[in-house]
């Protein structure tokens, strides 16, 4: 059967974030400290207007670009939270953003063109570079530049043959974000490369001390940028798998189409579920929302303090919900040191190596479950770091 296998497909590696979550779940009493998603349920009355989606009988297909209703509420939705103006004809509501990332890589990339990808990164972008027939080029985002990628690296690595870029701030794994300034200086790099700008910003309303920013703000830049965004993170949606994609009219008709034929439409009663997720929202200024972020913040708070006091140096992440701390001072690469804290002391993180080469000697840790469970977790990690010396 190996013979039936597409070459692109043999070569792409499994999932390091995946693999490690299968190995958790094999071992008892393990504390979990790598899942990327909220520990919040979705609100009950997201939930209900689910249900009574299915009551109603609500089950056929939708149109392919989304129910009307919810493309307005999204315009309008990315219009008063983040000052970016999207007609609703340009809006494709998507199975998560992890089909937005792929219609538009599809949609764009021909064969043997390179795309880069700010590393460490979030672990779909260079194999689904990679199956639309590109090259993805990883770009090295430092811990000494708060892991935001610097003019100085991009200029470097374009090439010829460059044609696009992926950013992901505020950023999975690290948990940086990129201020407004530090998008100009890199927004002018694009403009004179001609590069597309692929910007997934589903973490856009988990930033802490400041105001999001968007590179689609920048002058010069919507007419030349993807923009995806979603409901899992902020609205504690994630399996209900709804995201969406804005972007330039022929860029949109391309997606649009192979939207229309690999997918048809999102799932119905997650379509509804996200209509009553945003006039919730809308109703009471997002409280939810802005409870969730607040919680996350005290967790990223105690975390910071924690890895501290064990001895493990992190820059702050100011935003998404995770913490990239280096391990590097423990003499071990990530792999090493995030098993054998599961097999010692039965606490998961992920190795940062999963992200990308210039992860190595980093390890996600997600702070995005009980504040019980993290201290917890880190009076076991303390324990073993000690043990270490």
């Amino acid at each position: 059967m190996r013979e039936f296998i597409n070459k692109k497909a043999k070569l792409i590696q499994p999932s390091g974030i995946r693999k490690f979550f299968d190995i958790v779940r094999e071992t008892e009493g393990a504390i979990s400290l790598g899942v990327g998603e909220p520990d919040f349920v979705t609100p009950w009355r997201v939930r209900s207007a689910a249900i009574t989606s299915l009551q109603r009988g609500y089950t056929q297909y939708t149109g392919n670009r989304g129910i009307p209703q919810l493309l307005d509420l999204i315009s309008r939705y990315l219009a008063e939270r983040f000052d970016l103006h999207y007609d609703p004809a340009h809006i494709l509501v998507t199975v998560g953003g992890s089909e937005a990332i792929d219609l538009v890589l599809r949609a764009c990339i021909e064969s043997g063109e390179e795309v880069l990808i700010p590393d460490p990164a979030y672990v779909s972008y260079a194999p689904l570079v990679a199956m639309s027939d590109g090259t993805p080029i990883h770009v090295e985002c430092r811990e000494e530049d708060n892991f935001v990628l610097t003019a100085e690296n991009l200029e470097k690595a374009i090439t010829p043959r460059t044609k696009a870029i992926i950013l992901t701030y505020p950023n999975n794994p690290t948990g940086a974000i990129m201020t407004r300034e530090q998008l100009e200086e890199i927004a002018q790099i694009f403009i004179k490369h001609d590069l597309l700008v692929i910007t997934d910003e589903i973490y856009a309303e988990l930033t802490y001390g400041g105001k999001h920013a968007s590179i689609v703000n920048i002058p010069g830049m919507k007419e030349r940028t993807v923009y995806i965004g979603g409901f899992s993170k902020a609205f504690a949606m994630t399996g209900w798998r709804m995201g969406f994609v804005c972007a330039p009219a022929e860029i949109d008709e391309a997606m649009f189409k192979i939207h229309q034929y690999a997918i048809m439409c999102a799932p119905t009663m997650s379509q509804y579920a996200a209509i009553e997720a945003l006039k919730d929202g809308f109703s009471d200024g997002f409280a939810t929302v802005e409870e969730m972020r607040d919680s996350y913040d005290k967790r990223r708070k105690f975390v910071l303090f924690s890895l501290q006091e064990i001895g493990l140096q992190c820059f702050e992440p100011r935003g998404a919900f995770y913490a990239f701390p280096s391990v590097k001072g423990t003499g071990m690469n990530s792999e090493t040191f995030a098993n054998e804290l599961l097999a010692q002391k039965k606490v998961a993180i992920v190795p940062g190596g999963a992200f990308g080469q210039f992860g190595e000697y980093n390890a996600r840790i997600s702070y995005a479950t009980s504040m019980s469970a993290l201290s917890e977790a880190f009076d076991r990690m303390a324990e073993f770091v000690r043990s270490m010396k």
